[in-house]
């Protein structure tokens, strides 16, 4: 579930390991270019943690972090 807060939508991944956690963050890039829009994200060994905020408009939370937060649980 994404997590709404600090003018942030925020949620941690995990997987069975870092080749899986790898898989996951190239289909995100993918997902990431579609839609022009792209996370701040980290990754230990096999927890993939993503933030999603727009910075053209004040670094808050718009329909495009939805968007891309919806499009990226679709791989989940």
């Amino acid at each position: 579930m994404w997590i709404e807060e600090n003018n942030m939508l925020r949620k941690s991944f995990k997987f069975k390991d870092f080749q899986e956690a790898f898989a996951f963050m190239t289909r995100v890039a993918f997902l990431a270019e579609e839609h022009q829009h792209h996370p701040n994200w980290s990754n230990v060994y096999n927890k993939v943690d993503i933030e999603l905020t727009t910075h053209d408009k004040g670094n808050t939370v718009t329909a495009k972090d939805r968007k891309l937060a919806k499009a990226i649980d679709s791989i989940d």
